[in-house]
């Protein structure tokens, strides 16, 4: 069983900066990818960040997060940080920490992770 602790979100200005940090418990060998999904007001919950598990550390983007964000892994710490810049008010949402143990197609499709955070909430005022 693998746990993830999702943290760090708040309240910006347009154009600042978050640190959203998830620690994972338990077995997290078991795990293939790992990473950030978000759910905004009124929409379906979808693929932010993910980085593999594995020595790869291979890391994939939605489009809307390339070159704003950054993932990275701390191995030793079991935790999976996301740097947000930039932020806009587009950005609103419950960000979740989301992790599975398959390996998939596509790792941004929220359809195979079935480890989850509670989430933590991202608001960015205009």
């Amino acid at each position: 069983q693998v746990d993830l602790a999702d943290s760090g979100g708040g309240s910006v200005q347009a154009g600042g900066s978050l640190t959203l940090t998830c620690k994972a418990s338990g077995y997290t060998y078991s795990t293939n990818y790992i990473g950030w999904f978000r759910e905004a007001p009124g929409k379906e919950r979808e693929g932010v960040a993910i980085i593999r598990t594995d020595s790869s550390g291979i890391t994939y983007y939605a489009d809307s997060a390339k070159g704003r964000f950054t993932i990275s892994r701390d191995h030793r710490k079991d935790t999976v940080t996301l740097q947000m810049n930039n932020l806009q008010a587009d950005d609103t949402a419950i960000y979740y920490c989301g992790a599975t143990t398959q390996w998939v197609a596509n790792p941004l499709d929220l359809k195979d992770y079935f480890i989850w955070g509670s989430g933590t909430r991202v608001t960015v005022s205009s």
